[in-house]
């Protein structure tokens, strides 16, 4: 990731950062973009990390690149290649049969796994067809914050728009089907129809995701802030608002550090996320572990 000319580099003045960043349009469009994709990645993000879809949620990311690049390849808009490919494997994973019982959908993987592998060796046969611009498969598979048009960040934001309403509706009933699946099969709740319209959401979140961090660490926006929230809260609201808040700050300094370096955004978001994560876990961890010991040391009586 090459910096723009008016880039000199992190300083100690904060404000004369934030102010570089812009006073650049390209990175204003990132910026918003990047927005958009957050919040929507940590709201969709929340309910895959809960019902253990992430291997589904990796493989769509991943699904998404041959799309783009065959987008790329036929002279069509990449990000319609991007949505296109996610919303078709999201589909395809959703024919597959479910265990019938919890949330893990286990007999699923093979199935994911095959259309993983295949999906990410038609990614880098296009990419050869077209060129083999080391470039085009880094920002790929890696993201980058360059060539953030206008009209794609109003694309982002229908679609951000669309996938957020429909989870709002159908919010409750997936929490519930989530949480007992066969409760919520007795109570009359469709989980199976449900189950195919959180796949398809879950691949439009994919997709936009994939356009900010790549198709191989969409993990970062998809799974880590969702996955960080759970570590510090059990209760689902405010479990659900500290996932898309942790995703905007990953988001932002992401981007802005990702303005000052040569490396792509996808790492930054991705190192950013994993400490969060880490400290999230440690602290919790430290927690339970003080905690137990206090129950196990016995009171001292006078």
């Amino acid at each position: 990731m090459i910096p723009s000319a008016g880039a000199t580099g992190l300083s100690w003045n904060v404000a004369d950062d934030v102010r570089q960043l812009f006073a650049q349009h390209f990175m204003v469009n990132a910026l918003a973009a990047g927005t958009i994709v957050a919040i929507l990645a940590g709201s969709v993000g929340w309910f895959m990390v809960l019902r253990r879809q992430s291997f589904a949620g990796h493989t769509l990311a991943v699904i998404s690149f041959p799309g783009a690049a065959g987008a790329t390849l036929l002279g069509v808009s990449a990000t319609a290649g991007y949505f296109a490919a996610s919303i078709a494997g999201a589909l395809v994973i959703a024919a597959v049969p479910g265990t019938g019982r919890g949330r893990g959908y286990t007999n699923q993987s093979a199935v994911i796994g095959t259309a993983q592998a295949f999906a990410l060796a038609c990614g880098v046969l296009f990419v050869s067809l077209y060129g083999g611009f080391l470039d085009s498969l880094n920002g790929y598979l890696f993201g980058t914050f360059l060539g953030v048009s206008d009209r794609q960040v109003l694309t982002l934001l229908a679609v951000a728009v669309v996938v957020l309403a429909t989870l709002a509706l159908v919010g409750r009933m997936l929490l519930f089907a989530t949480v007992d699946t066969d409760v919520a099969a007795t109570r009359g709740v469709p989980t199976r129809l449900l189950s195919i319209v959180f796949l398809v959401l879950l691949g439009c979140a994919a997709a936009e995701v994939s356009q900010i961090t790549g198709a191989l660490l969409v993990f970062a926006l998809l799974v880590m802030p969702a996955a960080t929230a759970q570590q510090l809260t059990a209760r689902p609201a405010v479990s659900l608002g500290l996932s898309v808040v942790l995703a905007l700050v990953i988001v932002w300094l992401g981007l802005g550090v990702a303005y000052f370096s040569v490396y792509p955004v996808g790492f930054y978001v991705t190192t950013f996320g994993f400490a969060g994560y880490v400290l999230a876990a440690s602290g919790r961890a430290l927690i339970t572990w003080a905690g137990t010991r206090r129950r196990a040391t016995p009171a001292v009586t006078r």
